[in-house]
This record gives structure tokens, C-alpha cells and sequence, in this order.
């Protein structure tokens, strides 16, 4: 099985793979969760993660979050690929019409599509690799 999420989503996700035995492959965008919850230190699947170098979600998702879960993913022993996405805030993945709205509301940079589809691109490798039996 695997498990993808945005925001809190991306969070559960990166949970899922602590406490979620079934779980074969994770990718998580711009979320981590609490420590409470679960310990990404003790992720048992594989974990993919995107994250915005804008992303001012302080502890949540932005860079010191990104850097810091790399350090836990690392301290598993499981495969982990965290990547930073320059010039890109939270939910920059979110190209609907709405989103796009919403981010250029809260002026946050919205113009790169390279990066959501180099992110989507990093998603269907990730999954493909861990997922294909």
C-alpha cells in the first residue's frame, strides 16, 4: 500500500509509516508530524517528501521542519528522499484555480510549474519503485 498527503495529510502520512505496518511507500508534502504522534526516527517505510523553501508553517512544514525529519529519516535506516523546492511556498503543489487564488492572497510566489512537475515526477518514480511487485 501506499500513502500520499498534503498538508496534515502529508503529516499522517509520514505517521502512516510508524504505526501503519501494511505500508510499503510514502510520500508526504509539506506536513510533519508531531512527535506525540509518531516519531518519523522509527518509519519503517520508505518516505519520499517536498517541501517549499518559502513555506513559513514555522515547525510544521517549513525548511528547519524539512531538514530536521531528513535528519530522523536518515537516523531509520529506511530509503528517504526529502526535497526542497527553491522560490516555492506552502501548498505549491495545489494548481487548481482556487489555490492559486488563495496563495497569491496570502502573497506567497506562485509561478513555477517546473516544481510541481518535478514534484509529480518524483512522486510517480518513488511509488513505481517501491510499489511495483
Amino acid at each position: 500500500a501506499g500513502v500520499t498527503g498534503f498538508c496534515m495529510g502529508g503529516a499522517l502520512s509520514i505517521a502512516s509509516s510508524v504505526l501503519v505496518p501494511e505500508v510499503d511507500a510514502v510520500v508526504a508534502f509539506y506536513g510533519v508530524p508531531s512527535s506525540q504522534l509518531a516519531d518519523p526516527a522509527q518509519a519503517k517505510a520508505p518516505v519520499q517528501a517536498h517541501f517549499g523553501e518559502l513555506d513559513n508553517f514555522v515547525g510544521f512544514s517549513d525548511v528547519t521542519a524539512a531538514k530536521a525529519l531528513e535528519e530522523k529519516l536518515k537516523a531509520s535506516g529506511i530509503p528517504y528522499e526529502v526535497h526542497i523546492y527553491p522560490g516555492n511556498a506552502h501548498a505549491f503543489m495545489n494548481r487548481s484555480p482556487e489555490g492559486v487564488k488563495r496563495r497569491k492572497g496570502m502573497g506567497l510566489p506562485d509561478e513555477d510549474e517546473a516544481s510541481a512537475e518535478l514534484a509529480w515526477s518524483r512522486f510517480t518514480t518513488w511509488m513505481t519503485r517501491y510499489l511495483s511487485a
